[in-house]
């Protein structure tokens, strides 16, 4: 897991996710409303798809309007846990929450440095067979 995620809020547009991502060096984050509670998780594939593929203008649309399917695993899930959720679900990155709060996010940059290869192959198997 890599800590210390920075979410975009959900009422900022699509444009401000696009530089915060850039200023990170992340293609995804998580979104939070208000409450600071997550609400979704946004792809830089997203912006790009959903918005400006469109013909809509990113300065106009907010993260929260795309913030869909939201799947997380607690703190304490094991790595079979949440490796079954990434595959069943078919993404490549989960959001950890912890207390009602997201602590971290795993990506397959971390699944990459921390699985053997033969669990790392089995689950790119199983995410890309979907795509």
């Amino acid at each position: 897991m890599s800590s210390g995620c920075q979410c975009i809020e959900s009422d900022q547009s699509l444009e401000r996710a696009a530089q915060l991502m850039e200023e990170l060096g992340v293609g995804a984050l998580p979104i939070c409303g208000p409450d600071d509670r997550l609400k979704g998780i946004i792809t830089d594939r997203d912006i790009v798809v959903k918005c400006v593929a469109q013909g809509k203008d990113p300065s106009e649309v907010t993260a929260g309007e795309l913030a869909t399917g939201l799947v997380w695993v607690d703190a304490n899930a094991s790595v079979e846990e949440a490796l079954s959720k990434m595959e069943q679900n078919q993404i490549k990155r989960l959001p950890v929450i912890e207390n009602g709060r997201i602590v971290g996010m795993i990506s397959e940059a971390d699944l990459a440095k921390n699985l053997p290869d033969d669990q790392l192959a089995d689950f790119v198997h199983r995410v890309y067979a979907g795509v």
